[in-house]
């Protein structure tokens, strides 16, 4: 089957989660013989195991100021070229990755309702790319943030379209008053373009329904991962907290941060270290410099990766002894939590959002997400042999029957919208 994936590229600087779902998904179905097309948004994906087949659509320094400067008028030939070159596009990847919308409620809502002319001037060349090539069987967007593309698919091409959902409330939430409630409002009107609607848990599935009562059935499908990748045998000689996501204070690094500090002023926990990983943008350095200062006290039982790099996921599992991401927000689902128990890591996590049905008991789940009550629940884990295996094995289990890429493949099987067309 070929399928056509419309994914929004995140300048490959962090680990940005929905961006490697959509790798894992886009990668499983290939192992098992589809035939995947995957089409780049507003920047390049450069990584060499998830690049872009297609040229790059909607780039965002070009998308951006036709939105901000030009309104309803054509943006010049000269100007397009100029904002969509490289260099521009560079440094746009360079600062990318901040979670304030701020400024881009225009851009988001242009990509949600497809209406305006600067959208209408992309979208046509998207169309026009898909129609000069051999037609896909299904199109799979990203993101609800981007079903106005599926408006106008739905007009132009007799395609199923698949759409995911998750985490998008984070984006829209933090829109200017009035633009949150518009947003939400036109991904409903435009829910009827979109075949099949998939998320990651049960968890954002009744996240979904409330926001968007419209939707009458969403699909839950967990990230799967290729546990060969990851599997190890082997556990560090020092007990090993481990951090991987991108380093900035709503992924709770701070939270962590003290409750390590805590715990080694404990003194139960010989050779006791932290590693953090997962990269950062340029709008997370402060945070950053702050969570130093905090580790300051024992900066030499601390390691930060600085740099990022896609292929370092499995290597770095499997130098830690747990996972603990302590975000401070309900996330849809924790891809950093099924890659750690591929690797038979467990996990110590607050119990909100999607961790209570994530996590079960391959871990330890916390209340309330301060820093005292992850001390303690890392101290119970990590100071008791027996509990540990069990949470050990329980990741195991879980990565086997749940989290498996190949399971995730057998759920993702788009017959059903071939089906319908």
């Amino acid at each position: 089957m070929k399928i056509l994936f419309i994914i929004p590229g995140s300048g490959d600087t962090f680990y940005c989660g929905n961006c490697f779902r959509d790798n894992l998904q886009a990668s499983a179905l290939r192992k098992s013989g589809h035939d995947v097309i995957i089409m780049p948004l507003y920047l390049p994906l450069k990584h060499k195991s998830f690049q872009g087949d297609t040229p790059l659509f909607f780039p965002a320094t070009t998308y951006y100021t036709a939105q901000k400067f030009f309104g309803k008028r054509k943006m010049p030939k000269w100007l397009e070229h100029i904002t969509g070159s490289e260099l521009m596009l560079n440094f746009a990847s360079s600062l990318s990755g901040t979670t304030s919308a701020k400024g881009m409620e225009d851009m988001t809502l242009s990509m949600i309702t497809g209406d305006d002319p600067a959208f209408a001037n992309h979208v046509s060349r998207l169309i026009d790319w898909i129609k000069n090539e051999d037609t896909p069987d299904v199109i799979h967007l990203s993101s609800t943030l981007l079903i106005g593309i599926a408006k106008v698919l739905k007009h132009h091409l007799d395609i199923p379209v698949v759409c995911s959902a998750q985490d998008e409330e984070v984006w829209i939430d933090r829109l200017k008053a009035g633009y949150a409630e518009l947003a939400w409002q036109q991904i409903a009107e435009n829910a009827g373009y979109i075949n099949r609607f998939i998320t990651t848990s049960e968890f954002y599935k009744t996240i979904v329904q409330k926001r968007l009562p419209q939707i009458k059935h969403v699909d839950v499908i967990y990230p799967g991962v290729d546990r060969a990748l990851y599997h190890s045998t082997q556990f560090p000689s020092n007990p090993t907290i481990g951090f991987f996501d991108r380093m900035n204070r709503e992924n709770g690094l701070d939270i962590l941060s003290e409750a390590f500090v805590k715990l080694k002023s404990r003194n139960v926990i010989p050779n006791l270290k932290l590693k953090i990983g997962g990269g950062y943008t340029g709008h997370d350095k402060s945070f950053l410099k702050h969570v130093k200062k905090i580790l300051k006290p024992y900066r030499e039982d601390v390691e930060i990766c600085e740099i990022y790099h896609l292929e370092d996921h499995a290597a770095f599992y499997q130098s830690i002894s747990v996972i603990c991401v302590p975000i401070t927000f309900e996330e849809g689902v924790g891809l950093y939590l099924c890659e750690a128990f591929a690797a038979g890591r467990p996990a110590v996590e607050p119990a909100t959002g999607s961790f209570p049905e994530i996590v079960g008991e391959a871990g330890i789940l916390y209340h309330p997400n301060d820093s005292e009550s992850l001390c303690d629940a890392l101290q119970q884990l990590l100071t008791d042999p027996v509990l540990y295996a069990k949470a050990s094995e329980k990741a195991i289990e879980l990565s086997e029957t749940r989290y498996n890429h190949r399971v995730m493949v057998e759920q993702l099987s788009y017959q059903r919208e071939v089906l319908q067309r």
